[in-house]
């Protein structure tokens, strides 16, 4: 890795500077995530659970998890009353999971703190700038999705 002063920033390779960018954010979700108690895994599967109701299986290949790792990270959401499993309506011997109210107001309060930790860290960017890296963040997130 490239650490050189802030002033150099501009010569870092393109491969460097995606991983150090990744680590920022990284350590945005370790934050936030620590202050309420979570992992970033544990980040990442509520904020899946945001807007969906996946099947167990469904989960383990968004979090890329084998089948014991994803049980266990469920059941430990579930014991803290975070998420709840229920039957699946397409498949009674599955289950699907989705968020409490409780894990929703943990979502809301969380995704407001990384929200307001990420944009801090671009307010130096201009409008132009930012609507490039959202644009350039969209286009590498769809191809890699294509390829999965």
């Amino acid at each position: 890795m490239n650490h050189e002063s802030p002033s150099r920033q501009n010569e870092l390779s393109l491969v460097d500077s995606a991983v150090q960018f990744s680590f920022l954010i990284h350590s945005i979700l370790g934050r936030v995530g620590a202050s309420h108690d979570l992992s970033i895994i544990q980040i990442r599967l509520l904020g899946i659970l945001q807007d969906r109701e996946p099947g167990m299986l469904q989960l383990a290949r968004y979090l890329g998890l084998d089948k014991s790792s994803i049980t266990g990270l469920v059941s430990r959401a579930e014991g803290r009353g975070l998420v709840e499993r229920t039957v699946s309506q397409h498949d009674r011997r599955g289950f699907t999971v989705r968020l409490t109210p409780d894990g929703r107001d943990l979502v809301l309060a969380a995704s407001g703190e990384i929200e307001r930790q990420i944009l801090a860290t671009l307010e130096g960017l201009t409008e132009a700038e930012r609507a490039q890296l959202i644009g350039i963040a969209g286009k590498v997130l769809a191809s890699s999705l294509a390829e999965a």
